[in-house]
């Protein structure tokens, strides 16, 4: 799941384009390329319980039990695994426009097809961003009924809706920049004592985040979430996977993040692909939002709970597609990355301090407690 290797230049900026972004509502589906449509369809209909809205021999669309447009998730037949599309909501048909204009500036591949991509969508861009993932802008869509009603159609771990991308990406401060000018910001992010950011979470909905920037290798798809409404029900999902002797699906957790405090399982669907389970995070529609920056060696930012990340976490991600549908090749990050700070350096931890020392560093100490502002 990984494209060949270019070298990495590090920061190279972006320009900030004179016109203004498409004004973007939410995340809204991602298209997966999966080598096995049967299998891949048993996974995520049959274990982790989305809805299908429509299928043909080439194709599954999958929706969340509380969505009413026509899919969060397709997957699609093809040869190598891999992600076709992130692709988002914008306020009107006019944004799409927008959303030409900006990418054109910055010199970017375009396209659009009044049919949309795929089906159950109306006129749509697709883009080759400037970080090299293929990104889509869409308004008109297929509406479909509600679920959220239908509790006879409930089950313990149901999945409610799409909540986030996690995008990885060589150079962490210029995607920040670029997705800042797309009208992104941040909530939280994960920074060391010279100022260096590994990752950062950003979001267009009032949630932390839509998608989230980490540093890597790239591009690259990290993970795609989808948001339970309890923490129990993502309880009910690891007991499911135990039943059906399914639990090597499970990379990490069940446990609760310190960034975003959100209550998370992380999963490895039949091609590798990365689905996070995820609930209970907080709101951040407020202008003044505080940003909360986590040192990269507080070892609670990934997991609330202390337990160690899996090195796969780190190092493993799905390859991304261009346009023309084939994989994206990939740079190297040439920073330090966080594995290496925190697993392969020291693995030290600012939250279980020797008697009479302070639990963060002098740096940090008057601005943020165990990663949160004071």
């Amino acid at each position: 799941m990984t494209g060949n290797t270019a070298p990495h230049q590090s920061h190279n900026t972006i320009p900030t384009p004179t016109v203004a972004p498409p004004d973007i509502l939410r995340c809204a589906y991602m298209e997966l390329v999966v080598t096995d449509l049967a299998r891949s369809r048993d996974f995520y209909v049959n274990v982790l319980d989305l809805v299908v809205t429509e299928e043909d021999d080439h194709a599954v669309y999958l929706r969340s039990m509380e969505e009413f447009i026509h899919h969060n998730l397709v997957l699609r037949q093809g040869e190598q695994a891999a992600v076709a599309a992130f692709s988002y909501r914008v306020r009107s048909p006019e944004e799409l426009d927008r959303a030409v204009e900006f990418y054109q500036e910055l010199g970017c591949r375009v396209e659009r097809r009044t049919e949309g991509f795929t089906k159950g969508i109306g006129y749509s861009v697709r883009v080759q961003d400037p970080l090299g993932f293929p990104y889509e802008f869409f308004y008109d869509v297929q509406h479909v009924d509600r679920l959220a009603w239908r509790y006879d159609l409930y089950t313990p771990g149901s999945l409610v809706r799409l909540d986030h991308f996690n995008q990885v990406t060589p150079d962490v401060p210029k995607a920040v920049k670029y997705m800042e000018d797309l009208g992104f910001r941040v909530t939280e992010d994960i920074q060391d004592e010279a100022g260096t950011t590994y990752a950062a979470w950003m979001r267009r909905k009032p949630t932390v985040h839509d998608t989230a920037m980490t540093g890597g290798d790239g591009p690259r798809m990290h993970h795609v979430a989808f948001a339970t409404h309890e923490k129990h029900k993502i309880l009910a999902i690891c007991d499911k996977l135990g039943a059906l002797r399914m639990s090597d699906r499970i990379e990490r957790g069940p446990g609760r993040h310190g960034v975003s405090n959100a209550f998370y399982l992380d999963l490895r669907d039949p091609d590798g692909h990365r689905v996070e389970i995820y609930t209970q995070d907080y709101y951040t529609w407020d202008p003044d939002n505080p940003v909360v920056t986590w040192d990269v060696r507080d070892n609670q930012r990934r997991d609330w709970w202390g337990n160690p990340v899996v090195p796969s976490w780190y190092t493993e991600a799905s390859t991304v597609l261009n346009l023309d549908g084939n994989p994206f090749p990939l740079v190297s990050r040439t920073d330090d990355s966080e594995m290496e700070v925190t697993i392969g350096a020291d693995g030290s931890s600012y939250t279980r301090p020797e008697e009479g020392q302070d639990s963060m560093p002098e740096w940090k100490q008057g601005e943020y407690k165990l990663g949160h502002q004071l």
